[in-house]
This record gives structure tokens, sequence and C-alpha cells, in this order.
């Protein structure tokens, strides 16, 4: 059978790896004419298998680490190629030299936040697996199982991180593991997979993530079984929309979330803070499928306009059941937006109510007073709406809320980030980042309004009428 190009192509080079990756950095370090010339010397086929030759055009963190590793985590901002990075790893574990050739690696893990992402960016995605195979070695996507087989007969099966379970079984090679950071049962994913991780003479991890200070991470990092490369997200700037870098750059540079979504930074909690990170990772939790009551809280930006401070739209929910010690609080959705107009953070405060069928409206009314419950009911004249006013500092009146979740007394319901972010920034002397911990203070007001006051009432003596 005659050969297809790409094979041809790969079969014919004799360029080695360690000759691919100097080879690239001198070409790119070349002036036109040279990297012209360099191009002319290849055959045809060369020239048709250069694009799938990922160590000639991958950036320096991209490329698995030398040395006697088990564990490699790419840590990187968003955009900065991480993604392609794991699929061409996957790739060179699965390929062997020619489409039918046995690779290194024959049974692999794919393990996502869900199976929805897992198939999604790491299969199917722009920089996914299937993207980036050649032709004559892409694998065949077998949807019912939920997996790849390669022509040589290399696996590669699905995993979601929120089911630990289905990972006790399955014997692997390699694993690709990605966002790691962000998984909702992340120590008992990696646990479960790290005693399925024992195939061959040397399985290794491939774990590719935007950092968060959560404790599987760090663990990891310290781990002398693990290496790391890092690099931000405007590393990989010659395949992103300037448009996108500059708006983020304006918005997010100099931020704590800049710092951990651009920079690609692990970021330690503020000495002092009310809240941690791996508390917080600790209380994460799916929501009941029933609550007895929901609330928007919002708290409302003191100007108007990109300039401003952001909204902070804070959607909870609480189950009530038996005495308040039994009580359940779970922080649903973080709704906020900046630089929105009063009628667009109103229109987005009630659309939150909306989707999670709420109760009530709660707004902080300090900054406009009347004004604020005005513009609320100018979107929906029937809110269910209270207008609540601060006595005390934003720390003073967070303390509280911070008590709760020492008490094990709220859960987290996905990803909320940015609002995590705010809240490991939160002292009881006052907020360690940024502008105004808006998030923060809505957080409080629907804590206040679903517990705290409801809690105090509950427990207030009863009088007895003569």
């Amino acid at each position: 059978m005659r050969n297809s190009e790409p094979e041809r192509a790969m079969e014919t080079s004799t360029l080695t790896n360690s000759d691919v990756r100097s080879g690239a950095a001198l070409v790119a370090s070349a002036d036109v004419a040279s990297r012209k010339d360099f191009l002319r010397s290849l055959s045809n086929e060369q020239v048709r298998g250069l694009p799938y030759l990922f160590e000639f055009w991958a950036l320096e963190h991209q490329l698995p680490p030398e040395g006697d590793w088990r564990t490699w985590i790419i840590l990187g901002g968003r955009g900065a190629g991480k993604t392609r990075a794991g699929a061409e790893w996957v790739r060179a574990m699965a390929e062997g030299s020619r489409p039918r050739d046995p690779g290194r690696a024959r049974r692999i893990g794919l393990i996502g936040e869900t199976m929805e992402q897992a198939r999604e960016v790491m299969v199917f995605g722009e920089s996914g697996i299937l993207a980036c195979s050649p032709p004559d070695r892409r694998p065949t996507w077998i949807s019912g199982r939920q997996m790849l087989v390669w022509p040589n007969g290399a696996e590669a099966r699905l995993f979601s991180a929120f089911d630990p379970e289905r990972l006790r079984g399955p014997q692997f090679d390699a694993v690709w593991a990605d966002e790691l950071a962000k998984w909702p049962k992340a120590q008992d994913t990696w646990d479960m997979m790290q005693f399925g991780l024992r195939l061959g003479t040397s399985p290794r991890a491939c774990v590719t993530t935007t950092p968060r200070n959560v404790g599987i991470l760090k663990d990891l990092l310290e781990r002398k079984s693990s290496v790391m490369t890092h690099a931000p997200t405007d590393a990989n700037r010659a395949y992103l929309a300037e448009s996108f870098l500059e708006e983020v750059q304006e918005r997010y540079a100099g931020t704590r979330l800049g710092r951990q979504e651009l920079d690609g930074v692990l970021l330690p909690d503020v000495d002092g803070a009310l809240w941690s990170s791996e508390r917080l990772e600790s209380l994460r939790a799916q929501a009941p499928r029933v609550l007895d009551r929901i609330v928007v809280a919002i708290d409302p930006p003191a100007g108007a306009g990109a300039s401003s401070d952001e909204c902070g739209i804070i959607v909870a929910g609480i189950t009530m059941a038996g005495p308040v010690q039994d009580w359940r609080v779970y922080v649903l959705e973080d709704a906020s937006v900046q630089g929105a107009t009063p009628n667009g953070w109103a229109a987005a405060a009630i659309a939150a109510m909306d989707r999670h069928n709420a109760d009530r409206l709660v707004a902080e009314v300090n900054q406009g007073g009347a004004m604020v419950e005005t513009i609320v009911r100018s979107i929906d004249p029937s809110v269910p709406y209270r207008g609540v006013h601060a006595t005390r500092g934003k720390a003073r009146r967070a303390e509280p809320v911070a008590a709760l979740y020492e008490q094990g007394r709220v859960r987290h319901v996905g990803d909320l980030g940015s609002l995590e972010d705010q809240m490991c920034q939160m002292t009881a002397h006052g907020f360690e980042g940024q502008g105004s911990p808006d998030r923060v203070d809505a957080l409080v007001w629907a804590l206040t309004d679903l517990f705290l006051e409801p809690a105090k009432a509950w427990r207030a003596p009863r009088v007895r009428h003569l």
C-alpha cells in the first residue's frame, strides 16, 4: 500500500528531536531570506509533514522537560497554548514512527472538569487531539464508548472530575488532566487516577491548567516527581487576536485576577484573610434540587460606565429544614457585571432572578437611595424588592458571614473564581485588593438576608402574653 504524504514526510525526514528544537530556534531567529532558503532545502514530502512536527513549532513551555518525571504541569494564562501542548503530548505518547507502529502508550486517560468539556475541548476543540493529528494517524472517535482509537490500536478514554468513581478499574500508561484547578472533586479524582496510572515502564501524567490557589495543585507542584513549565497569555500572542490582548490587558493588567488568568501565576492568599482558597475549595458542592428560598443580592456601583466599579450580583439559596444548625446556604452564581449602566446592572440582576426563580431582590442603597428601587422597577415593576442600608464597614459586615463558612454552613456551586479571589483578599482590617470588593459585599447581603437575619429571629425568645 502506498504511504500517505504526511507518513512519507516523517519517514524520509532525518531530523531528530534535538535537531528539530535547535533548528526551530535557528530558523525563527534568522532573516527572511535564510528562512526561505531553509524551506527550499526541504523535499515536498518534508514540507507537507512540517505542520505536524510540533516540536518544530512549539513554544518552550509547550515541550515536555527532559529527565525522569511522573507529572508534567503546564501553568499558563488564558490562551497560552496549554490545550495544544496537552493534545500534542497525547499524540507523542500514542503515535509510533508509522501509523500502525506502537507508541509509548496504549491506554490513555483524558480527564476534564466535565464530560462535555473533555469531549469539546480535549478531543474536538480547535487545539484538541483530532485537530492536531495528521490524516494517516488521526484516531477514530467512538461516541458510544466516549473514547478515541488510533490506527495502531492505542486508546484514550474520557472521564469527568464530577465522577471520580468511574476511574476505579481502568488502567493507564498516560493521562492528560485538563484544568485541574477547576475540578469539583479534584483530590478524589486525582487519587483514583493515580491508582490506575500503573501500566508500562514509565507511566506519566500531563496537567494543563490555569493556576488557582487550590490544595491539589500546590501539592503536585511541591512533589519531587513533578516538573513544571509556565507561560503568560502574551507568550502565544501570534495565535491570538490583537484586540483580545488589548482588551484583557487594559482591563485586568495589575489585578489579582489578571496575574492569575493572564500571567498564569499561582497567587498565595493574603495574610489574615477572612477566607482561604483551601477552605473554599473544600466547600464545593452541587445544589439540592429544592431550595426553600433564593435571593439575588446586588451592590450597585457608585458611578456608571467603563471606569466604574463592578456591580456585584450574587445568587444564593438556602435549605431551612430543622433547627438553625441544620440550615445550609448554597452560593449559586456570580452574575456581577463591569462597566454597565444603571439599567444594565438592574437588567442583569433581574435576569439572574429569572434564571433561578428567585424569591427576592436585595439591594444596598447607600449609593443610590430610593433611585436604586426606581431603576429596578423600571425594568420589572412587580419584582419583590428589599433595600438595605449599610451602617458598618465592609469588613465588619463580612466577618459574621465568614463565620458561617468556618462553621461549614455555606457551599459553593460551580465556578465562582472572581468572587473567591475577592474573598481571599478581604481581611478584618479591610480589602487588600484593587478597587472595591463589590462581589463580596453582594455575597454578604445575600447571606445576611437568607441566614443571619432569619436565624436571629428564630433564636429570639418568644414573649408570652398573660
